[in-house]
């Protein structure tokens, strides 16, 4: 599956971060990561951390597939408004869903920190508007639900956005504790710290079947090689699907751009991250050397990603949108791209285990919040292989 076109950000700025083999001989161990993105990264640095005979491999180069095409919004906000998911998967569920969501966010920080590279990591606010006045109601809902459980969040009257901000809303929710990342840099800094546990890594090597043995899983690589281990971890996101019945999400085609640097973000109150109440949303973010990542324009259709005709009506609309909401910020675009975006029924990841394929973890983070899915898997997963109780792993498991 092509999981992205155009010209990802990350993948130019950062260039090429570290070297890794393809692999060309027989491998064992007692867990194996397919995949490495940035949830086949932190993973493996679980589990490795803990001790665990870990090696990877991804068809791509580490760090090329949907990781490269990620804006790295880190928000505890997930797609469906915490009102809804209560109501969806129950009280508890719901509510500890988010505070999860924070949790992740902290552990991203650290690691940025432990790693002694801050992998353009920054705490951001982020801002919730309204985007019809038809959507205030609900709008209100969520805040006075979210306030209700202890999350910091601020309600913003039309009055007040218009004192802070160039742009217009009928209301907005204004939350604190997200942040947002490099991903790209992100995953090879937590490979390379794995690499020193002992994990490893090999790109550009093809898994073409993964099969169960007496002894675990065996996989299959296009090379001929073989890797045999005790647990496989499936870490290849929307890719997934192949290796399970049962269908965990909707995949669709979202699109983003990048500005050069711009001179002023006037008008835009305190670089918060911004997105909206409308499905599909729009949604924006700014980097630490003074651009400003736009995305939207989801399509349903998972691989409308691949038609430059598409990518550039895309682009119109979204700088449209910008020059609506931020008139004296002169956006010049610098690069565009586009990618698979997936969506489960209530919102939250598949993690876990499942019937359907013996000596298997899955981590399918799905959703606006793949990376703090992300970091959640990796505890529960590495909490699973070595029989720790983790009572969070009912919130996302497949019989859910």
């Amino acid at each position: 599956m092509d999981l992205r076109s155009g010209h990802p950000y990350w993948l130019l700025k950062n260039g090429i971060l570290a070297d890794y083999p393809s692999l060309k001989h027989d491998e064992s161990c007692e867990v194996a990561v397919i995949g490495g993105g940035i949830t086949g990264a932190l993973v493996a640095h679980h589990l490795t951390r803990e001790g665990v005979e870990t090696v990877l491999v991804d068809k791509r180069d580490i760090g090329a597939g949907s990781t490269a095409t990620s804006t790295a919004l880190l928000q505890y906000e997930i797609d469906t408004e915490l009102h809804e998911l209560i109501v969806t998967v129950g009280e508890a569920h719901a509510v500890r869903s988010y505070r999860l969501g924070l949790e992740a966010i902290d552990t991203v920080e650290r690691l940025s920190i432990e790693l002694q590279d801050d992998c353009g990591f920054e705490r951001k606010t982020s801002l919730y508007l309204a985007s019809r006045k038809s959507d205030v109601s609900q709008l209100r809902k969520e805040y006075n639900t979210r306030k209700a459980f202890g999350f910091h969040v601020e309600y913003l009257e039309s009055k007040d956005i218009e004192s802070r901000a160039s742009f217009a809303a009928p209301g907005a929710i204004l939350s604190y504790g997200d942040a947002q990342v490099d991903p790209f840099r992100l995953t090879h800094r937590l490979i390379q710290a794995a690499k020193k546990h002992g994990l490893r890594v090999y790109d550009r090597s093809e898994v073409s079947k993964v099969e169960p043995s007496d002894e675990g899983v065996v996989l299959h690589l296009g090379s001929g090689s073989r890797i045999n281990g005790q647990r496989v971890v499936f870490a290849t996101g929307y890719e997934s699907q192949q290796y399970l019945k049962q269908n965990v999400g909707v995949l669709k085609s979202t699109f983003a751009l990048i500005s050069e640097p711009c001179h002023s973000f006037e008008g835009w109150p305190d670089r918060s991250l911004i997105w909206e109440s409308a499905r599909p949303y729009f949604y924006l973010r700014t980097t630490s050397d003074n651009r400003a990542i736009v995305g939207g324009g989801d399509v349903p259709f998972a691989t409308a990603h691949t038609s430059n005709q598409l990518i550039a009506r895309k682009t119109r609309t979204l700088q449209r949108r910008f020059s609506d909401m931020f008139p004296r910020i002169d956006l010049e675009v610098s690069y565009t791209w586009a990618g698979t975006f997936g969506e489960t029924k209530d919102g939250l990841a598949y993690i876990g285990q499942t019937p359907e394929f013996p000596h298997a973890y899955f981590a399918l983070g799905y959703g606006g919040n793949g990376i703090t899915f992300s970091v959640i898997a990796a505890k529960i997963i590495t909490d699973l292989h070595l029989c720790r109780p983790n009572p969070d792993a009912d919130i996302f498991r497949f019989d859910s």
